[in-house]
């Protein structure tokens, strides 16, 4: 007799799990797949925002100082100072402009946060710049051109194309800028055309998103190679590596 009461509170048991449990998937399969998605995108956006501390805004901090967007302390305290050069950073960049190291401004400052890995971010852009075509054939010029030298002197050469693009005298594209006639000696001997490394590609994008080593120059030579008696007119602003730059 016992035996058969378990029997039937067992059972009784069992029917009532998969009843909650048919309710529970029921329920779950009328939630919306986007709204999920959307949601896990939001979230992987807001990475980083006024009030967070840590070593990602440090990272930001870092960045936007050398791009000269930012001039206070490498803390890793996000307050005003760093809100307003993250705006500067978006408004220079031709992206949201609202303050926060989402996925699209973190991956145009070239970093990678564990949480902005949810999805990807479109291609951003500057007058006369297209990212997500030029990134590759200014790594190809930066390549030809600045192969051997330091980091630092191969964002440069990248940035002398850049300022030459917003500048009134030369074409407004990068590539009008690249294969202007007689403008560079990677094109001429056809070093463009080499397959960049990936150090330079990094150059081109670190340029791409505002770091100008060169300080707006719109000029570079090496004093030991250069054949051209115009060049030395140029007023020379910094050296870099083997280069010299200037306006």
């Amino acid at each position: 007799m016992k035996k058969r009461l378990l029997n039937k509170r067992f059972l009784a048991i069992f029917l009532v799990a998969i009843s909650v449990f048919s309710i529970i998937i029921f329920y779950e399969s009328k939630t919306p797949v986007e709204s999920s998605l959307k949601y896990e995108y939001y979230q992987g956006s807001k990475v980083l925002y006024w009030g967070t501390t840590g070593q990602d805004v440090k990272d930001v901090q870092w960045k936007l100082r050398n791009w000269k967007y930012y001039n206070g302390k490498v803390d890793g305290i996000y307050g005003a100072d760093t809100y307003r050069a993250v705006r500067r950073f978006q408004s220079k960049n031709g992206l949201k402009v609202d303050g926060v190291v989402g996925l699209a401004t973190a991956r145009a400052m070239g970093l990678n946060f564990a949480t902005a890995s949810r999805g990807a971010a479109p291609a951003t852009s500057t007058a006369g710049i297209n990212r997500k075509d030029d990134v590759y054939l200014l790594a190809r010029a930066i390549h030809g051109e600045a192969r051997g030298e330091p980091y630092v002197g191969k964002v440069a050469v990248g940035a002398v194309i850049l300022n030459r693009v917003r500048h009134p005298s030369f074409p407004n594209t990068v590539a009008g800028v690249i294969y202007q006639p007689l403008a560079f000696t990677a094109v001429a001997d056809g070093q463009i055309n080499l397959a960049p490394g990936k150090d330079s590609i990094k150059a081109a994008r670190d340029a791409l998103n505002g770091w100008d080593p060169t300080y707006g120059s719109i000029y570079y030579w090496n004093p030991a190679t250069a054949t051209s008696k115009w060049i030395w007119s140029r007023k020379v602003t910094l050296k870099i590596g083997k280069h010299w730059f200037g306006i």
